[in-house]
């Protein structure tokens, strides 16, 4: 007879069911507690960093210190609240397991921001008024960027690795609230890394270029946006300004006229031999065409050196819509017998003048004028803050270019965006770019609108990376006639009234080939060159007003697949439109 129990293995197992059930019950409480938890501590991390940001605007450094402290304590706590076993034995179940491991890692990269970035930059803060960024009568106190230089080099090391692992983040895997967070973290960590990047580079560049030991001289080379380069745009303007213990002051100006084309070419790369043949070495207005601005630098110190005998320390280029943003912090200037702000001056520049004032040699003198006029204000009547944050803005839309003939200077600056190297490939994610140059000869590209889309993942079975740019001419359709001819070119080379020619080369990630080629769904012929171990592809297009062509380059093998691909491009003059999509694989 039966004494009504069950048999050991029966109550072997009902046991370790029971006991596997209350784990996980328990397990469910725990991390359900400690990510309410942790959820509550993030949010008061971005309550205080609005507050933060507040009170160094306001130059509150008591209230600023007291509330660092308080981010420090809540991001502390959301990282241990999320590092434990538990938890990330949560991480790797699927599904659910992308939604833990996003929450861990942003109170990771919120603890390791909060107490190795915070610190060093309240404390350049305390010592680097940036009220009045050392501005005296005109000059740069230059000793405290010396004394900032070492914090905030600690400060840029872990917003850069903050940033890398921010853009790690597989977002797409996670709840949209949860997405939503991330990317708002990966913005938030960018902006962060790009200005104490910024000021970390004026920490240890700017003592040493602005004259601190020794004079120094740089050429300014001024970009017009409305006939597109690789950098930019075409050279229309060019000046030398002279540095000297913190003082800058323009030296000379002079016109693109000053510079007639060259009988024997300066040498140039194979790369930009193969892409714009010997243009770049003949033709000032050209050298930024060339994409590595390392290499195009050089040859405009080159020219001002050969044309006035001025021994040159370093090269800087800018570009039109920079213009904007330091009339955005200086205010209106007189440019000619125009009135020139924030809001109309790239139209002014780039537009209106060409109608307003024909003649060729008025129009550089007017520019010369914007010149001067800009970095007078830029250097007297801006308020340091807003000139600051312009600058940076300018800088994040790579629309500044430095080089330095010193070598240690130039190491430095090659490891910024503000070198204008092409990218290198690596732990943060593949590079890919998109280089344009009009070869119009006109100034027609204030009329055109570029998007560039990309995707990733595995076609035919291998890596591969797909970028597709849709390029539009969006200028009038009565553009031969009601735009001037100095503007369309009025088909002096060879592209009728109104329409444009543009060279539009697509290069892949390091170590990639160009796998697939089409324009529009049709293959046609096409340039080819290495950029280093880029693959680059290049397209000649003529679009007549309202015309859009669309070209598209399939990159695979080495370097291709990879999910934080970024894109690089010419800055023009409106704002490029990138958007990332899900891969279709093309037959």
């Amino acid at each position: 007879m039966s004494d009504g129990r069950l048999p050991p293995r029966r109550r072997w197992l009902g046991w370790t069911i029971g006991t596997l059930i209350t784990v996980l019950i328990l397990a469910v409480g725990w991390v359900a507690i400690r990510g309410i938890g942790a959820v509550t501590d993030l949010q008061q991390v971005a309550t205080s960093a609005s507050q933060l940001k507040t009170a160094i605007a306001s130059r509150d450094l008591e209230k600023a210190e007291t509330v660092s402290q308080k981010i420090e304590h809540h991001a502390a706590s959301a990282h241990s609240l999320t590092s434990d076993p538990v938890w990330q034995a949560f991480g790797v179940l699927p599904w659910i397991g992308p939604n833990f491991r996003a929450v861990s890692e942003i109170s990771a990269i919120a603890d390791d921001v909060a107490s190795d970035a915070l610190a060093p930059v309240l404390e350049t803060a305390t010592g680097l008024d940036l009220s009045s960024l050392g501005l005296s009568a005109g000059a740069i106190d230059l000793t405290p960027f010396a004394a900032a230089e070492a914090p905030l080099s600690d400060a840029a090391t872990t917003l850069s690795s903050a940033e890398t692992r921010a853009q790690r983040i597989d977002a797409e895997a996670t709840l949209p609230a949860l997405a939503e967070a991330v990317d708002e973290l990966r913005t938030a960590v960018t902006q962060a890394a790009t200005v104490v990047g910024s000021l970390h580079g004026a920490a240890s560049l700017l003592p040493p270029m602005l004259g601190a030991e020794a004079p120094r001289n740089y050429v300014i080379a001024m970009q017009n946006n409305a006939e597109s380069r690789s950098d930019g745009g075409i050279i229309g303007a060019i000046a030398l300004i002279h540095a000297e213990g913190g003082r800058i002051t323009l030296a000379q100006q002079a016109s693109t006229r000053d510079f007639p084309a060259l009988e024997t070419p300066l040498p140039v790369s194979e790369s930009t031999t193969a892409l714009f043949e010997d243009g770049p070495g003949r033709h000032l207005q050209n050298i930024t065409s060339i994409p590595d601005f390392a290499e195009a630098a050089p040859l405009i110190a080159t020219r001002w050196q050969e044309r006035f005998g001025t021994a040159v320390d370093g090269v800087i280029a800018v570009d039109a819509v920079l213009a904007s943003h330091l009339l955005d912090a200086t205010g209106p200037v007189a440019v000619g017998p125009f009135t020139a702000d924030g809001d109309n001056v790239v139209s002014l520049l780039l537009s209106e003048i060409y109608a307003a004032v024909p003649d060729p040699a008025a129009q550089d003198e007017i520019f010369a004028q914007a010149a001067a006029g800009m970095l007078g204000a830029a250097f007297s009547t801006a308020d340091p803050q807003k000139l600051l944050g312009a600058l940076a803005d300018a800088a994040g839309d790579d629309r500044i270019r430095i080089w330095s003939a010193h070598e240690d200077e130039q190491v430095f600056l090659a490891s910024t965006t503000l070198g204008g190297i092409l990218p290198s490939d690596g732990d943060a994610g593949s590079h890919v770019g998109v280089l344009i140059n009009d070869t119009t000869g006109g100034k027609m590209d204030y009329y055109a609108d570029a998007e560039i889309t990309t995707a990733t993942g595995v076609c035919r079975g291998e890596p591969t990376t797909q970028v597709r740019v849709t390029w539009t001419n969006d200028a009038p359709p009565d553009a031969a006639t009601a735009l001037p001819a100095y503007v369309t070119a009025d088909g002096a080379y060879g592209v009728p009234a109104g329409s444009t020619r543009t060279l539009i080369a697509i290069y892949g990630p390091e170590g990639a080939t160009a796998s697939r080629i089409d324009r529009d769904g049709a293959e046609e012929s096409v340039q080819t060159a290495l950029l280093g171990t880029r693959t680059a592809v290049q397209h000649e297009v003529i679009l007549a007003p309202g015309e859009s062509t669309t070209i598209t380059v399939e990159f695979q093998g080495e370097g291709a697949g990879d999910r934080l691909t970024r894109v690089s491009h010419t800055p023009l003059v409106r704002e490029v439109a990138i958007d990332r999509q899900d891969i279709r694989c093309t037959p």
